[in-house]
């Protein structure tokens, strides 16, 4: 070959052979050969990880013929199983569909680590269900498990509707395209780092690290992580001269925004779910609460002092006068809105969360839904510590990607370090590789284009 001729220049063309009896033969054409070469193809380019989900299972579906086609992820300490990429289901169940190891079939292979498929799922007798999927419409089920170098990373299953049983050639087929699938995800770095017992960081924000999380609103965003905030230790600090100017305001930030909630939580009908939101309503607009503030920054006491002894009068009468679960649960409100009205009163920069930002936490009150939202964050990040219905509830008032249940948050996460929140698929990226950053400012684009011309359009009108 010519030293000039770049391999840019090469083209694949077919061999020549003599034709007779001993000639090699050259496969192709075939539709199922040529889509497991196309397979193997894209499994050994590197690309970020959730592209690597989305597309596998739909390049598996076309190789086997299958209608549906998932890749479960071992997570946790290594007991349960996690859907993080599928085609023929609805996205929703990305992240939300769990099985412990042995649970339902796809639990049972990677317990046995033998392939196992079945003519009728629904009679046999692990059968998992989940009814929010609509699975009994493709009965026909096979489930592999994709095995590393120490152990099971997963389990990819295939489902078709009512039709032949999977046959042996498909099972064999599908435990060669695993190691390509093990392989990719390996080279992911996905989770094994996350299960040592004693994690070490190299520096900050030089580590990437994937961290699985459970989905609570879609979407993809990236951003500069910082941690949820609340006031700094209450202090007897005086009052300055705009203490009473600064909390009257910082009232009526409060009020407005809290009015704006209600709102949206009825416009989204979330009912009885966002009634809490009414409360907090009452309380902010109780003139006794702001009197007693406002009485006390007379006397001298700067605002977090004041707010402070407000909140702490509140709990007293919960709790001494009162075994009322009603009354104690009222003080824990008054006290939440009370360290908001500081934050939104202060003029610390400290106190300031920065703009657009990934925000993470253990928890999400209505404090963080009036002082995080001013913020404008792009995503938001909890931890395994987070529960209870109104953490959905807020989240959905945020309405930004937001994921809860993200093990191991604040021994990786360090404030500062750049995060690509992932709520589509369930997983938190700390410290992206820039084929991450690109695909998601890739998908930003379009949304910011359409955004840009609605402005010009409302300019125009």
């Amino acid at each position: 070959m010519s030293a000039r001729r770049s391999k840019a220049g090469l083209k694949r063309k077919e061999p020549y052979f003599e034709p007779g009896p001993g000639a090699p033969r050259i496969h192709g054409g075939g539709r199922r050969l040529d889509a497991v070469l196309d397979f193997v193809n894209f499994t050994i380019r590197s690309r970020p990880l959730t592209s690597f989900l989305d597309e596998a299972p739909r390049r598996i579906a076309r190789i086997v013929g299958a209608d549906v086609a998932s890749l479960y992820l071992l997570e946790g300490e290594g007991d349960e199983l996690v859907m993080r990429g599928n085609v023929g289901f609805p996205d929703r169940a990305l992240g939300q569909v769990r099985l412990s190891v042995g649970e339902g079939i796809t639990g049972a292979a990677i317990e046995c680590m033998r392939p196992i498929s079945v003519a009728v799922a629904q009679q046999h007798l692990g059968y998992r269900h989940f009814p929010e999927l609509g699975e009994e419409e493709f009965p026909v089920f096979a489930a592999v498990p994709v095995l590393g170098r120490s152990g099971p990373l997963g389990v990819l299953t295939v489902q078709r509707r009512r039709s032949a049983p999977w046959n042996d050639r498909d099972i064999e087929l599908l435990v060669a395209l695993s190691a390509s699938i093990a392989a990719a995800i390996r080279h992911a770095e996905l989770l094994d780092s996350v299960r040592e017992r004693n994690p070490r960081r190299t520096a900050a924000g030089t580590r990437k690290v994937t961290l699985p999380g459970r989905p609570v609103v879609k979407g993809r965003a990236l951003g500069v992580l910082a941690a949820l905030r609340r006031p700094p230790a209450r202090s007897k600090g005086t009052a300055g001269t705009d203490e009473d100017r600064r909390l009257s305001g910082a009232f009526e930030i409060a009020e407005r925004a809290l009015r704006v909630f209600v709102a949206r939580s009825s416009a989204r009908g979330l009912g009885r779910e966002g009634a809490f939101l009414n409360v907090y309503l009452q309380i902010i607009a109780d003139a006794r609460l702001r009197g007693r503030a406002s009485e006390l920054i007379a006397a001298g006491a700067g605002i977090a002092h004041a707010l402070g002894q407000v909140a702490r009068e509140a709990t007293r009468v919960a709790t001494r006068f009162s075994r009322d679960a009603f009354m104690q649960d009222r003080a824990r409100d008054i006290e939440d809105l009370c360290d908001a009205v500081v934050m939104l009163a202060s003029t610390d920069p400290a106190a300031k969360l920065p703009s657009k930002a990934v925000l993470m936490g253990d928890q999400l009150t209505v404090f963080d839904l009036l002082v995080s939202a001013r913020a404008q964050p792009s995503a938001l990040a909890l931890t395994e510590r987070a529960f209870g219905p109104r953490t959905h509830v807020l989240l959905q008032l945020l309405n930004v990607p937001a994921l809860v249940d993200v093990g191991g948050l604040f021994r990786w996460a360090t404030e500062g370090d750049i995060a690509l929140l992932d709520a589509d698929h369930g997983l938190l990226v700390i410290n992206p590789s820039r084929a991450e950053i690109s695909m998601v400012r890739r998908e930003r684009e379009p949304r910011d284009k359409r955004a840009r011309g609605a402005e010009v359009d409302r300019a125009v009108d």
